[in-house]
C-alpha cells in the first residue's frame, strides 16, 4: 500500500484536521478523503497529471492511484506538445479495451485514447496490492520526452518506513515543501505526509516571501527541499528578521550542502537537525547523514552519510566486481525501494544491474561504511592519468571563507589530456589565486587541485537554471567579460 488506507485512517480519527495547505487554503482529513472518493468511479486505469493548484492536486492523485491504477505526473509548466507526446506512449498493455467515457473533474487526462474506467480497477478509494505498479516516474523535463519508469506500491511503503524512522517524522510534524509537486522530491513528501498522518503545506509557486509568511504563520516545523531554496530562504530570512527557531528538521536533496548554504542555514534555523542524503528516482533513498544543533560539520568533504534502513550499498567496476574501501567506482544499491524500470527511453546505461545491485552511474567510494559522492561518470576529468570529479572540487572552493559558489571543469590539454580549472563567484570582497589555493589545502590531494582559477561574475547556467561546466570552458575559450583570470 502507498497511503490510501492510511489516508482512511486518518480522516476516521481527525476528520477536521488539517491533511494539505496551500496558499491560504485548507483541505481536512476527511475533506481530502471524500473529495478523492467522489472522483474514483470515473478515474481511468491510467492518469496523466498535470496541475498548478496543489489541493486540486492531492485530491486528483489520491484518486489516480486508487485500486490497481496508475497515475503519471508532469509538470504543468511543461510544453503541451510533450505532454502529449508522454500520454501517447504510455504502453498499450496499459489501456483497457473498452468504451472511453468522461474523465474525472480535476485535472488529469486518460493516458492515450481508450484509457477508461474498468470494474476491475475497484470503485473504492483504497489500495491495490503491494507489488502491482501505481506511479510512472518521469526522469526530466527537457523538449525531448523523458525517461519514464515504475514504482510498485510495495517499494513506495518501504520507503515511508525507512524515511520515516531516518528522519524523525511523527504526527506533531508540519512539513512544508515549497517547490512544485510534479518534482518526485515533493511528490513524495506529500504522500509520505498522508502516510504518516502528518500536516502537508505547500505553495502554487515557490515564492521567498510566502514561504517564510508559512514558517512564520503556520507553525512549520519541517522543510523538504532542495539546497538553492534552502540558500535563499536562510539568507534572506536572516536578513529580513524572519523566525526559523521553530524548524526542527530541514530536510535537504539534491546534492550536498556547500559551506556558505550550510551556515546560514544553521544560523536562520538554530534548532533544526539538518539533513541531507543521496537518492535517486529509480533507486529512491540510498545513504544520508544528519547534522544535529551544536554538532561540527565536515566542511569540504564528500562524505553523504550512511546507509538507509534496508538498504545496502557496494562499490562495483563495470564488470560488476566488488571494490574495497577506498575505491571509487559504481555506487550500487540492494533495497526494496528501488523501482520496477523503465516502460521506454532505457539506453541500458541509465540503471544497471550487476546480479541484483542497481545502478543509476553515479560515481564514488566508501570509507568506514560513510559514502562518498563523487559525481557522474560524464563529468569526471581526466588529468595525467588522474581521474578528478568537479563535484568534490566544487565543495573544496564552496567551504573557503569569501567563495559563495565554484564551479570546476577540465580545459583541454596536449600534455595532461585535460587540466583542472575552476572558477568562482566571491560572496564579498576581493579574493587571489593564494587564498584559493591555500583554502583547499588540506581538503584536495595535490593532483585533484585546479590549475587555474577565474572569478565569475555569475555561475554559468543553463536555460534551465543549471550550472553548466560546458559554459565555463567556453567562457574562458572566449574571454567573456562575465570572467576574469586570478594570478
Amino acid at each position: 500500500m502507498p497511503f490510501l488506507d492510511r489516508l482512511q485512517r486518518w480522516a476516521d480519527e481527525l476528520p477536521d484536521g488539517t491533511a494539505v495547505a496551500a496558499a491560504g487554503q485548507r483541505l481536512g482529513w476527511a475533506e481530502l478523503r471524500d473529495a478523492a472518493a467522489a472522483l474514483v468511479p470515473a478515474a481511468p486505469a491510467v492518469t496523466v497529471l498535470s496541475e498548478q493548484n496543489p489541493l486540486r492536486f492531492a485530491v486528483a492523485f489520491a484518486a489516480a492511484v486508487a485500486g490497481e491504477r496508475r497515475c503519471a505526473v508532469l509538470d504543468p509548466a511543461w510544453p503541451q506538445q510533450l505532454q502529449d507526446g508522454i500520454a501517447e506512449r504510455i504502453p498499450e498493455t496499459f489501456r483497457p479495451a473498452a468504451a472511453p467515457v468522461p474523465g474525472p473533474a480535476v485535472p488529469g487526462r486518460p493516458a492515450g485514447p481508450g484509457a477508461v474506467p474498468v470494474p476491475d480497477l475497484g470503485q473504492d478509494l483504497a489500495d491495490g496490492p503491494p507489488d502491482s505498479p501505481f506511479l510512472i516516474g518521469l526522469t526530466s523535463g527537457t523538449t525531448s520526452v523523458p525517461k519514464a519508469f515504475t514504482r510498485s506500491r510495495r517499494s513506495w511503503q518501504q520507503s515511508f518506513d525507512a524515511s520515516i524512522e531516518f528522519f524523525g517524522l511523527s504526527r506533531e510534524d508540519r512539513t512544508l515543501a515549497p517547490g512544485p509537486l510534479a518534482a518526485s522530491l515533493n511528490l513524495y513528501a506529500l504522500a509520505e505526509c498522508l502516510y504518516a498522518g502528518a500536516e502537508f503545506h505547500t505553495l502554487e509557486q515557490f515564492d521567498v516571501g510566502d514561504a517564510h509568511a508559512a514558517v512564520s504563520h503556520d507553525g512549520i516545523t519541517r522543510l523538504v527541499l532542495v539546497p538553492t531554496m534552502l540558500r535563499l530562504l536562510s539568507e534572506r530570512g536572516l536578513t529580513g528578521g524572519v523566525d526559523g527557531s521553530g524548524l526542527r528538521s530541514i530536510i535537504c536533496a539534491g546534492s550536498k550542502l556547500d559551506a556558505r548554504t550550510l551556515e546560514a542555514a544553521r544560523r536562520w534555523a538554530p534548532n533544526a537537525t539538518i539533513f541531507e542524503y543521496y537518492g535517486a528516482s529509480e533507486l529512491s533513498f540510498v545513504s544520508g547523514s544528519g547534522l544535529r544543533p551544536g554538532e561540527t560539520p565536515e566542511l569540504g568533504g564528500t562524505g553523504i552519510g550512511r546507509p538507509f534502513p534496508g538498504v545496502e550499498i557496494r562499490i562495483l567496476d563495470d564488470a560488476g566486481t566488488q571494490l574495497p574501501d577506498g575505491r571509487d567506482g559504481n555506487i550500487c544499491v540492494r533495497s526494496g525501494m528501488v523501482s520496477d524500470g523503465y516502460l521506454w527511453g532505457d539506453d541500458g546505461q541509465a540503471l544497471r544491474c550487476f546480479d541484483g545491485w542497481f545502478t543509476v552511474g553515479d560515481q564514488g567510494y566508501l570509507s568506514c561504511g560513510t559514502l562518498h559522492m563523487l559525481g557522474r561518470r560524464s563529468d569526471m576529468i581526466i588529468t595525467a592519468g588522474t581521474n578528478v570529479y568537479p563535484h568534490e572540487i566544487e565543495l573544496a572552493l564552496a567551504s573557503v571563507p569569501g567563495v559563495a559558489a565554484a564551479v570546476a571543469a577540465g580545459m583541454p590539454d596536449d600534455v595532461r589530456g585535460q587540466r583542472v580549472i575552476a572558477g568562482v563567484v566571491p560572496s564579498h570582497g576581493a579574493l587571489s589565486a593564494t587564498a584559493l589555493k591555500a583554502g583547499i589545502e588540506d581538503v584536495l590531494a595535490r593532483n585533484k587541485r585546479p590549475m587555474e582559477y577565474f572569478t565569475l561574475a555569475e555561475l554559468p547556467l543553463t536555460d534551465r537554471g543549471k550550472v553548466s561546466r560546458q559554459l565555463l570552458l567556453d567562457w574562458v575559450t572566449a574571454k567573456d567579460t562575465r570572467i576574469r583570470r586570478l594570478a
